[in-house]
């Protein structure tokens, strides 16, 4: 390792640790590989206007980040160093403060989105071009997207076989937390400053303007303290109450996985320690199915990484040109909860207020917009970014185009009845009083069926329901079936 002499002491070489989406200083991939190159490791978070200036950025997702961000800037003074914050284009901001702190080297954390994947092309060019070294890893995964592929080395379109080999892989210990680093001198700090860094401004300085509380504490401690509860309690009920909106029997983590404020591997070891303390086959099958959740989040990444067209359309022929109706008043009623069908209402209130759904809700209204309302999914998924602070590219698209049947599903055509779904999941109407308190003194049969009578729908103001089912999904049946038949003649 080259070293200098400076006033006769050892000064370390410089290295800059570019974070996106791992905010965080514990189990970061490659934050302990440049803390095993040299102490003096400095991060770097680069506020992208092409991320944030995209009209899918949701103010509860950019309040989520900038407060991890804050928590993140302790953590490094805690360990003797600086979290640098900039705002600009990483091809501009990254490289120009690089090269003015003669860096020796700028390690980072690959991503799969496509955007990611080309702008860092770009800076690792114009970094190697200023002689500064790019050292990248891979964190976000428990398993790389070039390790979990076919016999033939092809990359899983069906997430079953996926999870076979996905789970027969042994997996990563947590990577060591950084500790004892050092940061910028004075001077340093001064020449960071003239190329650009600043004060890390609040997402209201950004113009992202939020007026409810965070319903997921942010930071490292929150997201430890939100596993440790839930592998305490809910893991091993999982597989059962995993579908039930109206209790707490998610793990609730997404947010916190999708800006790397927790570790994969942190996470996966806490299955393993939950495993490990239970008797109950019931129990492992549920922290099984919940480490399966985890295997479908990896499988989405893969597939994006695999195929990036999945980012703009659906990845099976019968949708790709699919006669969408995509009636506007349809999908602004659907937006703002008021198809008149309670428990899509209530999930899209959710969303709307908190900035959160349940799983199963999210995959009942999406299969509501497309196989009901007939608009395209890809409205849905945008206007699902727009809301959400677990937003994620991968997943989001992923779990759209299994609710549209679109994406990689061996199952040809799935289609949810909002009635039956309610009466399944919701069964005394919980979730539904809870996010349309105009009904709550409804009957429950007619809130679960959602067969309530034009008169009591009056009296609450709740909007009659905006298209019949069994309609509906006749008609979209007979356009796939259609689409179908034009696709097999091709």
């Amino acid at each position: 390792m080259a070293t200098a002499q400076v006033f006769g002491m050892i000064m370390a070489d410089l290295i800059l640790f570019w974070h996106r989406r791992d905010l965080r200083i514990s189990d970061n991939v490659g934050l302990a590989a440049a803390r095993q190159r040299s102490p003096k490791v400095v991060g770097v978070f680069c506020l992208d206007p092409n991320i944030l200036q995209r009209d899918d950025v949701a103010p509860a997702r950019v309040t989520y980040m900038i407060s991890c961000l804050q928590a993140l800037q302790a953590r490094y003074a805690e360990v003797g160093s600086q979290l640098l914050i900039l705002q600009a284009t990483p091809d501009q901001g990254i490289v120009k403060l690089a090269t003015a702190l003669n860096a020796k080297a700028v390690f980072l954390n690959q991503d799969v989105e496509p955007y990611g994947r080309a702008r860092d092309r770009t800076v690792a060019a114009a970094l190697r071009e200023q002689g500064i070294e790019v050292c990248p890893f891979w964190d976000q995964l428990l398993h790389a997207p070039q390790e979990v592929t076919t016999g033939a080395g092809q990359p899983y379109t069906v997430y079953t076989p996926f999870w076979r080999n996905w789970s027969s892989k042994a997996k990563a210990k947590p990577a060591a937390t950084l500790t004892q680093a050092s940061g910028l001198t004075e001077k340093e700090q001064e020449l960071a400053r003239a190329a650009g860094a600043i004060e890390l401004p609040t997402a209201k300085d950004l113009g992202f303007v939020r007026t409810t509380p965070l319903v997921i504490e942010p930071g490292e401690a929150g997201a430890s303290e939100k596993l440790a509860e839930f592998c305490d309690r809910a893991i091993t009920d999982y597989q059962e109450q995993r579908n039930f909106p109206a209790h707490p029997g998610t793990s609730q983590l997404s947010a916190a996985l999708k800006f790397g404020a927790i570790g994969i591997r942190t996470v996966w070891a806490a299955t393993l320690q939950a495993m490990e303390q239970t008797r109950s086959d019931e129990a492992r099958a549920s922290i099984r199915t919940w480490q399966q959740e985890l295997a479908w989040r990896e499988f989405y990444q893969h597939a994006l990484f695999f195929f990036p067209e999945l980012a703009d359309g659906p990845y099976r022929q019968p949708f790709k040109n699919f006669p969408w109706s995509n009636q506007d008043d349809l999908f602004q009623a659907w937006c703002e909860g008021r198809t008149g069908y309670p428990i899509v209402d209530a999930a899209m209130r959710q969303m709307n207020e908190i900035g959160w759904m349940h799983n199963r809700c999210r995959m009942i209204v999406a299969s509501f917009l497309t196989k009901d309302l007939l608009v395209d999914g890809r409205l849905g998924e945008k206007y699902f970014m727009q809301k959400l602070i677990d937003g994620d590219l991968s997943a989001n698209n992923g779990g759209w185009q299994w609710s549209t049947s679109s994406g990689m599903d061996p199952k040809p055509l799935r289609i949810f009845n909002p009635a039956s779904q309610a009466k399944k999941f919701d069964p005394e109407a919980e979730y539904i009083r809870e996010w349309l308190p105009e009904l709550r003194s409804v009957d429950t049969e007619e809130l679960v069926s959602g067969k309530i009578s034009s008169f009591e729908r009056d009296r609450c103001g709740y909007p009659d329901a905006i298209v019949d089912h069994s309609i509906q999904q006749r008609l979209f049946k007979e356009h796939y079936q259609r689409q179908k038949a034009g696709s097999d003649g091709e």
